[in-house]
């Protein structure tokens, strides 16, 4: 065989040798064994909420070990490859194809050894918020709500809209959506930050090209069996009349509720049910939610200074640019990654952002271009 394939092989190797070491595969397929255990228990289902959490985690551990078992297992059945070409030449010819095979594998495997963060195998929560623009603004945070539920929804990921202000006359005020599903908060967070559209405003008659700016947060879903340090007494809750649609009972009742965590000035509220009582858990789960980003937040920015880096944060700067006017195209600020076709970015098609933005979150090279 030749000498290119046979080095290829060798790297191939070595290669799975540091992805087992960077995904820390033992302790992983330990942790599955340990909830595979857990599920047989007879009580495993009597707390819902906690069984989901851990169903949830067991779906993000293979998601990360099934390909690399397969990667493992072609690895060894290319290594006998290997030794039977050198007796036989004959096996040789299926050994490029096979390593082609692997190397595909094993670039998807170096993206998962990306997720690497403390919750990052937890949902997510995005929070969309109308800035400035007009009406304009409040169309667009509409569309970017459905760009994330078309995804979810591509990815087999499960979303529950938490809560959602309709703008009078179109569009949406603010939304918060929890998107389930293997890795969603890994993948999602870093589209934090201010999302920019250019177009020809469909609210105004004169034709007239409008820029209008939505703001996305994204934060983990924590679990309850995950600690968050809050205490009640730095919590301010205010009740109010839930306003936009819902139904009369939604507006002759103060459902609607507002939590301020008064040492950081965060704010979550939560109009969607109309028992006060969901919107409060919901809230609460929220704020956890905010919270725990909050804590990750610092310790990057502690680890960034330790090293003087720039911890690469995106919220309340403007990380992406999309364009209807005066033509067709999206374009990453951060990273540089381009796609030339909007209405497949607005139906879901983000994964490519997603990834790009992984790669330049671990200092990954970015090659800029002269697109604006």
């Amino acid at each position: 065989m030749d000498k290119e394939w046979t080095d290829r092989a060798d790297a191939i190797q070595e290669a799975l040798t540091q992805l087992r070491d960077s995904l820390d595969y033992a302790a992983k397929k330990e942790r599955i064994a340990a909830i595979e255990a857990e599920q047989a228990d007879p009580g495993f289902w009597n707390d819902q909420e906690k069984a989901q959490a851990v169903i949830g985690e067991l779906k993000g551990l293979t998601a990360v070990l099934g390909p690399l078992d397969e990667a493992i297992a072609a690895q060894e059945d290319l290594d006998a490859l290997v030794e039977m070409a050198e007796e036989d030449p004959s096996f040789a010819e299926e050994a490029p194809a096979e390593i082609e095979r692997i190397e595909a594998l094993l670039e998807k495997l170096k993206l998962a050894a990306l997720l690497n963060g403390r919750h990052d195998a937890a949902g997510a929560i995005i929070s969309l918020n109308a800035r400035d623009g007009g009406t304009d603004a409040n169309d667009w945070t509409e569309m970017l709500l459905r760009m994330y539920l078309q995804w979810a929804a591509k990815h087999d990921y499960k979303a529950e809209l938490l809560d959602r202000q309709d703008n009078e006359e179109a569009g949406i005020n603010n939304a918060s959506v929890a998107i389930r599903g293997p890795m969603a908060y890994g993948y999602l967070r870093g589209e934090s930050g201010i999302h920019r559209l250019v177009r020809i405003s469909p609210f105004n008659s004169a034709g007239t090209r409008q820029t209008s700016f939505a703001a996305v947060d994204v934060s983990p879903e924590i679990s309850d069996s995950v600690e968050v340090d809050i205490d009640e007494a730095d919590v301010r809750t205010d009740t109010y009349r839930a306003s936009g649609a819902g139904g009369q009972h939604v507006n002759k009742t103060d459902s609607a509720i507002r939590l301020t965590h008064e040492p950081t000035g965060i704010v979550v509220q939560c109009q969607n049910d109309r028992s006060q009582h969901k919107n409060r858990a919901s809230a609460w789960k929220m704020l956890r939610a905010r919270l725990a980003r909050f804590e990750e937040e610092k310790r990057e920015a502690e680890e960034a200074a330790k090293y003087q880096e720039v911890a690469k944060t995106g919220f309340g700067s403007q990380i992406r640019n999309y364009f209807l006017h005066p033509d067709q195209r999206v374009k990453d600020a951060r990273t540089k990654y381009y796609q030339g076709n909007f209405n497949a970015v607005m139906d879901g098609d983000i994964q490519g952002f997603l990834e790009a933005t992984l790669r330049w979150r671990a200092g990954q090279p970015i090659e800029d271009d002269d697109e604006d």
